[in-house]
């Protein structure tokens, strides 16, 4: 037999219920900080690439210089020494403004501020004889050693660059 409880005395219950789900828009505040930083990121990221492979592309342009040098002047030994002799210069110049002028032990100075070995340094500085003086020279050895010294300038630069 079943026994009838007596009606509770008292408020009437409801069950409990959830309340509703929060919706995904707007997102809350931190949502929007943590885009605007991979906003911010990636603006960096394309920025610094885009300056990176302008980088690349000046320093090809001025290595490819040399090969131009080269083919251009294969006959002429003097017009070869003073082009890549410009061409030096002209790269010095970025590293110090007054080395468009320098001349005798002040030109080896600024020469020797970018690390190569003293063969190619001493090689370098007989460029600018060979640009007066006709007379031969081995041409070879004389474009090794202005790449050689321009790898090792653009590399610092590069340095300085990637500090900046």
């Amino acid at each position: 037999m079943m026994r009838h409880l007596p009606a509770p005395q008292g408020p009437e219950l409801r069950d409990i219920h959830l309340p509703p789900a929060p919706p995904w828009w707007p997102p809350a505040p931190g949502w929007w900080l943590l885009a605007a930083l991979g906003v911010v990121l990636l603006g960096a990221g394309v920025w610094s690439l885009l300056r990176a492979r302008k980088w690349r592309q000046r320093r090809a342009r001025i290595l490819a210089e040399v090969d131009a040098l080269a083919t251009r002047h294969t006959a002429d030994a003097q017009a070869l020494a003073a082009g890549l002799h410009q061409l030096l210069r002209r790269v010095a110049r970025t590293q110090d403004p007054a080395a468009a002028r320098l001349s005798g032990e002040a030109w080896r100075e600024a020469l020797a501020r970018v690390p190569v070995d003293a063969p190619t340094l001493q090689r370098l500085l007989t460029l600018e004889q060979a640009m007066y003086r006709p007379g031969p020279y081995d041409t070879h050895a004389m474009l090794g050693a202005v790449r050689r010294w321009l790898h090792g300038a653009l590399a610092a630069q590069g340095r300085r660059w990637r500090r900046a």
